[in-house]
């Protein structure tokens, strides 16, 4: 993109030059004199490989059962039809992010090492371009900002993660449709309507990543102020179907979020008030990581809310003045940092607590969530750097050079570092409790992981610790439950179940447990016909007929209560629900069961014995 020249100094898309400075030299960082693109593109790909190279060993953490390792629509004959249409998907609505889980099982199966590195390949590539896409806006220092958000260890969590295929594709498809546009834009006289047609199909890709990819229409439009471009009525008519792409994704996630993940109730009690107060905050703790990645952890402390304190409204008054300077500095700065701080408040928007999302239970803020927004401010950094340093050489021309690798070797070297801490479960949440001491969510985690290694013993203590630091934890009670009844103390179980129902009604887990204890057990104390119907029937509704352990429990608890013709049907509709899934066990275990109660005889689960009450 050619630069314009005035009567003044030369300038950028980002604001005016240094003295001496030319816009080739300015896009790659001022190292264009001394090193071609294609070395330069290599360079930033190895850089971020070799900053990677422990996550390539890394395994599955927190979620990654669920989208990966026990994910049956990875594997299921009719598992892409699911993934795209209908609501069977474990998580949100991200069937591109699924499809691609899909191919890579069928390349490597449930090896790690092949999920990480197309995380890790990926990441690479964004930063590719990005340095594109900054060099197509002139953007000083391009190059550096791409190793910037290359090399960040704010981004591990992103990249380290399996999970977090969704982030770092999505901005995958983001960044192809900038570019995209950005043709489209590049001659309003003569529009090339198939680079528009390319952008938009970008944008539905990336939606079907993650539903974040909503905020490109606002980073569309804060390119063409950048570029001094008009905003006509025309130009607001081609981003309007941008918008409404993202804003149909956005509704669905929230309809998703609120009633297919269970955050209505206590997560939407929270006023206008105490939603400014988590955003203001929220966007000066992600800046601060920025600045002064230290102690970066997985879970965050939540904070406490408390509007009627005045001390409390200092972050929105900060972000208020920092506005306000950014518009005064204009004049002498240009639009760029107006443009970066929008970019980054805009893009992080869907995250900030206006919309209720589900980790908000356990933190406001993760280190994920800026993976895109944080190209504002590095972007901002790097051009900074490039205008502090100037183009002309100088007495120490080896300074700039010194500096700016010194940061990069400073930011790859704690990446490094930071890699380490998404070894495995146990090493995570570990290093997470460290960091984090209050951490009720990663005690659970870290019981739920210590107990599938058989360390029961251990795994109770984090459970207790957990209800300790939040007495109303339902899970950490359900848990307790399982152990307790695996350890043959089933009156036990039933009451940790009884306790996290009372916390959360909607626990299927604890529904369909203690439903099975009191439609199976062996011993009459314990069984109760008519209640285990209730719960099991109750989890059933929640998981809308298609969980087929909770319709075998439904279909016990139905032979308790005597409805035997009841029970033979709820069989009979979950059995080919279990062959279409290929699920030879259950349906061996369905049709055992099937043969009793079409006998009017009663299954009993003998591990349900307790071996503290006397039959």
């Amino acid at each position: 993109m050619k630069l314009k020249r005035g009567h003044g100094p030369t300038t950028s898309a980002a604001g005016p030059l240094p003295p001496g400075g030319s816009a080739a030299a300015a896009t790659t960082g001022g190292t264009a004199e001394w090193l071609p693109p294609r070395v330069l593109g290599w360079l930033l790909v190895m850089m971020t490989v070799l900053a990677y190279l422990p996550a390539f060993q890394a395994g599955y953490i927190w979620d990654d059962d669920q989208y990966v390792t026990n994910n049956p629509l990875l594997t299921a004959p009719d598992g892409l039809w699911r993934i795209w249409f209908s609501l069977d998907s474990p998580s949100q609505y991200f069937p591109l992010t699924y499809t691609v889980f899909r191919m890579e099982y069928g390349l490597w199966g449930l090896l790690p090492a092949g999920y990480h590195a197309v995380n890790i390949l990926l990441h690479a590539l964004n930063a590719l371009l990005v340095w594109r896409v900054l060099v197509r806006l002139a953007v000083p220092g391009a190059w550096l900002a791409a190793a910037l958000f290359a090399l960040h260890p704010v981004q591990v969590e992103s990249v380290a993660w399996v999970t977090e295929l969704k982030s770092v594709l999505s901005l995958f498809f983001m960044l192809l449709a900038v570019l995209a546009w950005l043709k489209f834009t590049e001659n309003p006289a003569r529009p090339a309507w198939h680079w528009y047609l390319l952008a938009l199909a970008g944008q539905a890709l990336a939606l079907a990543a993650k539903t974040t990819a909503c905020t490109l229409v606002a980073a569309l439009g804060l390119m063409l102020w950048l570029k001094h471009q008009p905003i006509t009525r025309a130009r607001l008519a081609q981003l309007l179907p941008f918008a409404g792409l993202g804003a149909g994704m956005g509704v669905l996630t929230m309809w998703w979020e609120r009633y297919h993940q269970g955050t209505q109730g206590k997560l939407f009690a929270l006023g206008l008030p105490e939603r400014l107060l988590v955003a203001s905050h929220a966007l000066w703790f992600y800046l601060g990581k920025l600045v002064w990645p230290v102690r970066l952890t997985f879970s965050y402390p939540r904070w406490s809310l408390h509007p009627a304190d005045p001390a409390a409204w200092g972050w929105l008054a900060a972000t208020v003045g920092l506005g306000v300077t950014l518009v005064w500095l204009r004049r002498q700065a240009g639009r760029g940092p107006e443009v970066a701080a929008l970019f980054f408040a805009l893009t992080l928007g869907p995250l900030l607590g206006f919309i209720m999302l589900y980790t908000f239970i356990y933190s406001f803020v993760a280190d994920h969530y800026q993976y895109v927004a944080c190209l504002g401010p590095l972007t901002l950094a790097a051009a900074g750097i490039f205008k502090a340093f100037g183009l002309g050489g100088g007495r120490t021309p080896w300074l700039k050079p010194a500096v700016c690798g010194s940061l990069l070797l400073t930011l790859g070297t704690l990446t490094w570092r930071q890699c380490g801490m998404y070894a495995g479960p146990e090493t995570l949440w570990e290093t997470t409790l460290q960091r984090n001491p209050g951490s009720w969510m990663a005690h659970v985690k870290l019981g739920e992981f210590l107990m599938q290694q058989g360390r029961g013993d251990e795994a109770v203590a984090q459970w207790k610790q957990a209800i300790k630091l939040r007495p109303d934890d339902a899970v950490a009670y359900y848990n307790l439950g399982t152990a307790a009844s695996q350890s043959g103390r089933v009156a036990e179980a039933v009451a940790y179940y009884e306790q996290a129902l009372d916390l959360d009604p909607d626990q299927v887990e604890a529904d369909n447990k203690l439903a099975w204890i009191l439609a199976t057990s062996p011993l009459p104390v314990l069984r109760n016909g008519p209640r285990a119907v209730a719960l099991a029937q109750h989890a059933n509704q929640l998981a809308r007929g298609r969980n087929l352990g909770v319709l075998g429990t439904l279909a016990a608890a139905l032979a308790e209560a005597g409805r035997f013709p009841e029970a033979v049907a709820t069989l009979r509709q979950a059995l080919p629900l279990a062959a279409a899934r290929n699920e030879t066990a259950q349906v061996e275990d369905l049709q055992m069961e099937l043969n009793f109660y079409q006998t009017n005889a009663l299954f009993r689960d003998l591990s349900l014995t307790n071996h503290s009450i006397q039959n």
